[in-house]
């Protein structure tokens, strides 16, 4: 992150310089990929349970 001062537009929004919406990308793009592998992960394990349960029931 900048240390640099950042200009206020005249709408009270703070413009960003080109490295810190490159920074917010990035970070934006891992947090998604995280997200992602967490859901794939309880969604693997779900199944994996149930499957499980599934195969252990009587007949």
């Amino acid at each position: 992150m900048s240390l640099a001062p950042q200009t206020e537009q005249a709408n009270g929004t703070v413009a960003l310089t080109p490295a810190e919406i490159k920074a917010r990308k990035r970070r934006n793009l891992w947090i998604a990929l995280s997200l992602t592998a967490f859901v794939l992960l309880v969604f693997f394990i779900t199944i994996a349970k149930l499957q499980a349960s599934v195969l252990d029931r009587p007949i």
